[in-house]
């Protein structure tokens, strides 16, 4: 199948690029790195009468700390950010996820901004993002929005950006001392969507997961430091309270058990890890 017909504009700045958002509204869809949009496109999934290509606006294609966090702006590539020598020291969990988007020819143009935008809810940075309680920046020609994780995200590929508004930038808060983090995913090959994805933060005096790939939303639980068996119980309770749902990939019984399992996994690594300040 191919995509219905649709016009297309080349936008060199964040100022054009919201006057043509302002002017076409919900028949715009906006062109980043095209890596999720295109396919939507081809099946017809999405069938804007406009495209806007940011790719090439200079103003939106940054990657710098400011304000205690990492801030990423539209037409940054996810390589730009996998690929930054500080990364591991600025947000650790951005370093351990990358590796599982996907493929590097995907990161070279996927956008980290777009995957967020995207809202699969078993997408890697949305739930980065969640787990480390960032936000997102959304811009119109009324303003500027700044929202956190948890209220950005509101359902599978579903989130609160309105007709009109564009996501400018995302904010990743820089690593605190003494937190300790760890991430892994299970999928059918590597690349693959993941079934379950998980996200640990560990400090001196909370636990922290965040699971992908179950709910309709990355999902995160915050515990006080526990282990034994009333970590068991607590990780029990958060794999029913994400209500999975089976599908031809994996049952809901099996992603249960990982939550449960590679969750428990995730938090002893993160304990174990050395902590530095």
């Amino acid at each position: 199948m191919k995509p219905a017909a649709f016009d297309y504009i080349r936008a060199d700045s964040l100022a054009e690029t919201v006057d043509l958002l302002a002017q076409y509204g919900e028949d715009a869809k906006i062109l980043a790195g095209g890596q999720s949009l295109m396919a939507m496109l081809n099946i017809r999934l999405a069938q804007p009468a406009m495209l806007v290509d940011i790719s090439r606006c200079r103003d939106l294609d940054y990657v710098r700390i400011e304000n205690g966090q990492l801030v990423v702006g539209a037409a940054a590539t996810q390589a730009s950010v996998e690929t930054r020598a500080s990364l591991g020291a600025e947000v650790p969990l951005l370093e351990l996820a990358f590796p599982w988007i996907s493929h590097f020819q995907i990161r070279n143009r996927g956008t980290v901004c777009g995957s967020v935008a995207h809202a699969d809810p078993s997408a890697e940075l949305p739930l980065c993002l969640t787990a480390l309680q960032g936000e997102v920046v959304l811009r119109s020609k009324a303003g500027r929005r700044v929202l956190k994780a948890d209220d950005f995200f509101q359902g599978m590929l579903m989130t609160a950006i309105k007709p009109g508004e564009i996501v400018e930038e995302v904010r990743f808060p820089l690593r605190q001392p003494g937190a300790r983090h760890a991430f892994q995913e299970v999928s059918m090959r590597h690349g693959d969507f993941a079934i379950v994805a998980l996200a640990a933060v560990v400090t001196d005096s909370a636990i922290e997961l965040t699971a992908g790939g179950v709910a309709d939303r990355p999902q995160r639980k915050r515990w006080a430091r526990i282990d034994g068996a009333d970590l068991d119980d607590a990780l029990n309770d958060f794999a029913w309270q994400l209500e999975a749902q089976g599908d031809a990939h994996a049952s809901a019984e099996y992603r249960r058990h990982l939550v449960r399992q590679l969750g428990r996994q995730l938090i002893v690594n993160a304990t174990n890890l050395k902590s530095t300040s």
